[in-house]
């Protein structure tokens, strides 16, 4: 269940602080709490949950906006309770009314917002975020040449009696950092590079196939049952051996290769790469230059390489 609060939020001279003093308006958090548009983003949010039902969820703002400071501080879960429970700032950045010394969630808490708050909704809420900005400083622009035209009158008196200057326009684009981005590339796993490689060349041959049936005769075999055994045999394990690893990637290269052999068959019975599609086509040149790189990391056994496809 979602239990919808007011959303009258304090302005930060507002936010009661046990200790003295108010918040500055020249804080980061500050800046970025005023360019979320937590109105508009909470709407999608509350329709995820049953009405009535269940224990009333934590607010929309708390759960945003500790993936927020938890992306852009690089912070574990455990660390980012600490660093809320001794910050004001973060504080008041998650939605809460006071400074208090208890934390405002259990760290086991940053499961559940990121299950609710996947990577498509992220993505979304910083194109929301973005449009939201960019509204805000046009407003502010067309605020700013309002002013100029009331003071118009006595700026042209006083251009008649001085020198005329040249209006310099504005130039250039503003990029905002929405600062929750996920990362759209990971570390360069051997292994799993091969997984996907080995599973790109399958689908190739079962689409270049059915067309040279008559002539080629049965379909090669893949085994990628076999081959996917034995990669899950390495990547279940939490802490798998080096000699393991090494032994996993020797057998999907020998899958790949014999994969692409079967490939480059197919090709001599008149088979057409691009019988399962361009984009295939594309990913099959990928793959025989990554098959190459992972050879040559492998007998040479080293972990760079020049121009290493992640």
């Amino acid at each position: 269940m979602y239990r919808r609060e007011p959303r009258h939020q304090l302005s930060f001279e507002d936010f009661f602080l046990p200790f003295g003093g108010k918040l500055s308006g020249n804080n980061r958090w500050i800046k970025l709490h005023a360019l979320i548009p937590w109105d508009e983003l909470e709407d999608d949010y509350a329709s995820q949950f049953c009405r009535g039902f269940g224990a009333p969820a934590k607010p929309f703002q708390m759960a945003l906006g500790a993936l927020i400071i938890k992306a852009r501080l690089g912070l574990t879960d455990e660390e980012l309770v600490e660093q809320i429970k001794e910050n004001p700032y973060l504080q008041y950045f998650i939605g809460l009314k006071a400074f208090q010394d208890s934390a405002p969630f259990d760290p086991s808490m940053m499961v559940y917002f990121r299950k609710r708050l996947p990577e498509a909704v992220i993505n979304d809420c910083n194109e929301r975020i973005v449009r939201h900005g960019l509204s805000a400083i046009q407003s502010e622009t067309a605020e700013d040449h309002d002013d100029g035209d009331q003071d118009g009158g006595s700026a042209s008196s006083a251009a008649q009696q001085g020198p005329t200057t040249k209006a310099v326009s504005n130039q250039g684009s503003l990029l905002i950092d929405a600062t929750c981005a996920p990362a759209d590339i990971r570390h360069p796993t051997d292994l799993s590079l091969l997984n996907e490689a080995r599973e790109v060349t399958e689908k190739l041959i079962d689409a270049m196939h059915p067309p040279v049936r008559e002539v080629f005769g049965p379909k090669p075999r893949t085994h990628r049952k076999k081959a996917r055994q034995q990669f899950l045999a390495v990547a279940k394990k939490k802490r798998p051996r080096i000699s393991k690893i090494r032994k996993a990637v020797k057998q999907q290269i020998g899958h790949l290769d014999r994969n692409l052999a079967s490939i480059d068959a197919l090709i001599n019975c008149g088979a057409s790469l691009l019988a399962a599609g361009r984009h295939w086509y594309q990913k099959l040149l990928v793959v025989s230059e990554l098959v190459r790189q992972q050879r040559i990391l492998y007998h040479s056994d080293s972990r760079s390489i020049p121009h290493r496809i992640v």
